[in-house]
């Protein structure tokens, strides 16, 4: 690594010092709160995956730059300075061991967004040049094709047309004027394309137009995850721009956590204007129609359920009801998690975890935490909101040998439609 690459990289994490930055490096108490709320480190166990130490170079940097005992420190050698050989170990902190759920900002006692903090640091990281390889190349893949995982239109349409050919009816692609764009995770076209019948039969039943767009139907934002603001611009941009063109009302995240956080909250600081469209889960868009009594189920399942709480969306996003309004529409037997709500645990993956390979072996070892929150309830079927909660869960149930079946609640939902005789609209 090059000097002038190292100093690249300080400069860019010397930019992410802004005012709350620096309001945080000054409360913090050193109280040790933050640990006890993060996965990374009650699983492990190692002081190191404690929050508020995966952004200790920040802190010194801070330190050494904007205080004056900081200064003072630096030029009798009591404070050293930041060397590319500790941001490349930092990469197992900020990026491995930690999935940005947000848990520990939940338990500051002084109020600190730990996780605001994280992600200004992987700013400076992925500048200096130490993201992870795995995220490197889902961003390139991201602003090269349009999807993380390389996931091209032609799969997108051929997945379209089987679900055509098993519902019987069309799925919109690029109708301009329609109500609502629907954009899609990589994940949910290649692990779930259930996802896509199910909307399509929601849709139907509840009478409003959809649409896919050919130009931008990828949800899922790498520069979030590996901490690029030019990256995760670019790509929150292509969906704005399709959204406009189609002139539609609403765009609809898809069940994907970090998608939603991409697209609702930090879309629009992103690209400097407000959006002409509205942005909701999947799961908002639901519940509404529910409540409108445009949603109509019968029957229940037997099994006895529980519901994974996704970060992004619940913790970070703040749909917690909407869940359980619909859960209740098809589940007479639904328990709640010990920690549920807000305070959910993570599944262990999220923030970029699953896409770095390096993380691997950490984020199962993460997964012990929701294990003992399920080894508690003794259900018989988990849902989620998140496909890349789902992902990692299954991954997580096998490998401890639990038989455990993880659905989406989307699809959960649309098993249960009443069938009627509307034809397509």
């Amino acid at each position: 690594m090059s000097e002038a690459t190292l100093e690249r990289g300080l400069k860019a994490l010397k930019e992410q010092i802004d005012t709350p930055i620096a309001l945080f490096f000054s409360s913090c108490t050193h109280c040790g709160m933050c640990a006890t709320a993060c996965l990374f480190y009650t699983e492990t166990e190692n002081p190191a995956y404690t929050p508020i130490n995966k952004v200790e170079p920040m802190r010194r940097l801070w330190e050494q730059e904007y205080t004056l005992i900081g200064r003072i420190k630096k030029a009798i050698g009591m404070s050293k300075p930041i060397t590319d050989e500790e941001l490349e170990e930092w990469q197992e902190y900020c990026y491995n061991a930690c999935s940005l759920c947000g848990r520990c900002t939940m338990v500051c006692p002084v109020g600190n967004d730990i996780t605001y903090m994280i992600r200004k640091m992987r700013e400076g990281m992925a500048a200096a040049g130490h993201a992870p390889e795995g995220l490197i190349g889902a961003s390139k893949r991201a602003v090269k094709i349009g999807s993380p995982m390389g996931v091209k239109l032609p799969a997108l349409q051929a997945q379209a047309r089987h679900a055509e050919k098993d519902l019987g009816m069309e799925i919109p692609f690029d109708v301009e004027g329609a109500e609502y764009m629907m954009l899609m995770s990589s994940m949910e076209i290649m692990n779930y394309p259930e996802y896509m019948e199910a909307v399509a039969k929601i849709f139907r039943q509840a009478g409003k137009t959809w649409t896919i767009s050919s130009e931008a139907f990828e949800a899922t934002n790498s520069g979030i995850q590996i901490g690029s603001s030019d990256i995760a611009r670019e790509l929150v941009s292509r969906v704005v721009t399709a959204a406009e063109k189609l002139k539609v009302k609403t765009v609809i995240s898809p069940e994907c956590g970090h998608a939603y956080t991409a697209i609702r909250w930090e879309g629009p600081n992103l690209i400097g204007r407000k959006f002409p469209f509205h942005v909701k889960h999947i799961l908002e868009v639901l519940d509404e129609f529910r409540a409108e009594g445009l949603l109509k189920t019968e029957g229940f399942e037997e099994a006895r359920m529980t519901f994974h709480d996704p970060c992004q969306l619940v913790r970070r996003g703040g749909v917690v009801e909407q869940p359980r309004n619909l859960l209740n529409m098809v589940s007479k037997d639904f328990v709640e998690m010990k920690d549920h709500g807000i305070m959910n645990w993570c599944c262990g993956a999220g923030g970029g975890v699953s896409a770095n390979e390096d993380a691997a072996e950490l984020k199962m070892q993460a997964f012990k935490r929701k294990k003992s929150q399920l080894d508690e309830l003794n259900v018989d079927t988990l849902v989620t909101a998140c496909a890349n909660c789902r992902i990692q869960i299954e991954e997580g149930l096998e490998e401890n040998e639990m038989d455990i079946p993880v659905v989406g609640l989307t699809e959960m939902l649309a098993e249960h439609l009443v069938e009627d005789n509307k034809t397509e609209g």
